[in-house]
């Protein structure tokens, strides 16, 4: 299904359509999978969520918002991104807290994204604390940051849900990789 046609799917489903929703739900899944996916993809092996899961869980919690208005399917697919990195935090949160370990470890930012592995629940908890702070200084380096880190996009497809250039989202990243790697520094023992 082409881009046009999910936006429309999106506008009516907005408008309160409900026969749109199950359309929608069909035309977006497997691009919602390889989110899914790309987020779980260096997980631990005994993590409790699977991709489907992640994505019927990511779904349901996009539908609640609907009424605040996709734009088009870029829009969907941020919010979607951002709903399933949101998901994946509070996991890691909920097993960190079962487990009370409270160690501090390094985070990195180097290589080919996604980087991290929750098994590892403080480094996740870490990144997204500082691309909190990033999201203060500027919104769309924070959001390239989620959809190339998190959601494992790559620059071109980072750069065409977020409506700019690959040239900007290449300097976005290298920029935002900077500022991340002296935040995360600077807390003792997390680099």
């Amino acid at each position: 299904m082409g881009k046009g046609e999910i936006s429309a799917l999106l506008s009516a489903a907005r408008a309160g359509d409900p026969k749109c929703e199950s359309r929608l739900f069909e035309a977006v899944y497997s691009e919602l999978r390889g989110m899914a996916a790309a987020y779980l993809r260096n997980e631990r092996s005994d993590h409790t969520l699977q991709p489907t899961a992640l994505v019927n869980e990511a779904y349901l919690r996009l539908l609640g918002v609907a009424d605040t208005g996709w734009e088009n399917r870029a829009h969907f697919f941020k919010m979607a991104s951002t709903v399933m990195r949101h998901i994946l935090v509070d996991h890691a949160r909920a097993r960190r807290a079962r487990k009370r370990e409270g160690r501090l470890v390094r985070v990195t930012l180097d290589g080919d994204p996604p980087a991290f592995s929750s098994t590892d629940l403080d480094r996740v908890l870490a990144v997204d604390a500082a691309l909190h702070k990033l999201a203060e200084w500027d919104e769309r380096q924070a959001k390239v940051v989620e959809l190339r880190y998190f959601a494992g996009f790559d620059i071109a497809e980072t750069a065409d849900i977020l409506g700019v250039s690959e040239k900007t989202v290449k300097r976005d990243w290298s920029m935002a990789r900077a500022w991340l790697q002296t935040e995360l520094g600077s807390k003792s023992g997390v680099r």
